[in-house]
């Protein structure tokens, strides 16, 4: 009998590849970035007279290829990244959607944007300086957020003398500060993003180097968008009631299916509530199917009226999550203001928001050691901790390890809608301690 892996793979496995850039300032992100798009000539020509113009008037012999992706006035006029920058481009081998993120620290949580989807990171290091305290983080939030192939690029490397023992030093530290976070495959690159060397093209100035380029390392390494291998979970987005002539009693759940198979006939859990019922029908794009996979955008409907709206979750009664009021996760705080013990926020979970209370923060991870730092009662701007959530209603989470789309989560201020962090459920770097649960008196409906 053919797998469900093996009958979906047409549709589950495709040549495009989603990637991060990322690294301290000045490490070169937007050079390398340019340095790809220019030799594998992914740009047109008037890009590239506009970027000759720049940096002409800045008084430049050679165009600055940071140019290309620095698209804001204030990344120009600075010479670093603020914003992430998408760029679309493709070779004859694989398709490829990039995200240039920002590598100052007061930007950390673009980074996050930035990686939360992709299936490979750029890590870069400027060989000058090695693996410093940034250098840390991003491989942390990489790990955090379980991206599963991380490339160390060492920049610069013609600024030292494209010397063997500086780049195997650096990646040697790399290497194993990641593997210690988890990452499960790491490679490292001897690159100049200036000069080209090792970025598309192999380097005549290490000839000590005898593996792939940038371009060839993203070209060829594995990657599977297999998301029909894991439970279904269809988390509804509208209820469709037209209540017209032709269609007076239609009523359907539409949403994208975040991940699994659905099929008609099969049995259905919705969730929170529990109730359960048949699907009678699939429809997508204006046709009823008899089966449908992630991540397409469908309707279903089901056998029995019951109570559903946006925020449930639809999920086979044979494998449906277990809910939960008490979330425990890791999270990456985002925001400038602190996130405190007891704070009342927003859960943001799928389609569904609730209220909760941040009731315990247990840790809050060191990132030179990797050690945790016990009940720090707050965490700050980019800080990166262990964190227990009280939802007001139950929700259907699952492991983030099990499921990113599933398993993460944002906390949103509720007086002004600001992201404070964003979190992934279940075991991360560490077991959280077991702590007497605190219940902080509250008069204003917030205490559950």
């Amino acid at each position: 009998m053919t797998s469900t892996t093996e009958q979906f793979a047409d549709v589950s496995t495709t040549t495009l590849l989603r990637f991060a850039t990322a690294g301290s300032v000045d490490d070169g992100k937007s050079t390398l970035v340019g340095r790809l798009l220019h030799d594998s000539k992914s740009i047109l020509t008037d890009q590239l007279e506009a970027v000759e113009a720049v940096s002409a008037q800045r008084g430049q012999d050679t165009p600055d290829l940071a140019l290309l992706t620095d698209g804001l006035r204030a990344e120009r006029e600075q010479g670093i990244t603020i914003d992430v920058a998408y760029r679309y481009f493709a070779t004859a081998q694989r398709r490829f959607i990039l995200a240039d993120t920002p590598g100052h620290v007061q930007y950390t949580r673009n980074m996050v944007t930035g990686a939360s989807t992709a299936d490979l990171a750029v890590v870069l290091v400027d060989a000058r300086n090695g693996v410093i305290e940034q250098t840390r983080r991003h491989a942390a939030v990489a790990a955090l957020l379980r991206v599963p192939h991380v490339v160390l690029a060492v920049n610069k490397m013609d600024l030292v003398g494209y010397e063997e023992k500086v780049f195997a030093t650096i990646a040697e530290e790399f290497t194993a500060y990641a593997s210690d976070l988890g990452v499960p495959e790491i490679t490292a690159i001897p690159i100049s993003a200036l000069a080209g060397d090792n970025v598309v093209e192999p380097s005549a100035n290490m000839d000590w180097y005898g593996g792939p380029t940038v371009l060839e390392h993203l070209e060829t390494v594995p990657v599977s968008h297999d998301l029909t291998a894991c439970p279904a979970r269809f988390p509804v987005q509208y209820v469709i009631r037209p209540q017209s002539a032709e269609l007076p009693d239609y009523r359907g759940y539409a949403g994208q299916i975040a991940s699994g198979v659905l099929r008609v006939g099969e049995a259905v859990t919705v969730l929170p509530s529990g109730r359960t019922s048949t699907i009678a029908g699939i429809d997508a794009l204006g046709e009823s199917v008899d089966i449908a996979w992630a991540p397409q955008s469908v309707t279903l409907r089901l056998t029995d009226d019951i109570d559903i709206s946006r925020g449930d979750l639809i999920a086979p009664s044979a494998s449906a999550p277990a809910t939960t009021q008490d979330v425990e996760a890791t999270v990456c705080h985002v925001a400038d203001q602190p996130l405190s013990v007891g704070a009342r926020v927003l859960l943001k979970h799928t389609t569904r928001t609730v209220k909760a209370i941040v009731k315990e923060i247990p840790s809050r991870l060191t990132l030179d050691d990797l050690s945790q730092h016990p009940e720090p009662g707050q965490l700050v701007a980019n800080d990166i901790g262990r964190v227990v959530v009280r939802t007001a209603e139950p929700l259907a989470l699952d492991a983030y390890a099990d499921s990113r789309r599933t398993g993460s989560f944002l906390l949103i201020d509720p007086a002004d809608g600001t992201t404070l962090a964003a979190g992934m459920a279940g075991a991360a770097f560490a077991s959280r301690p077991e702590t007497a649960e605190q219940a902080p008196a509250d008069d204003e409906g917030w205490d559950f």
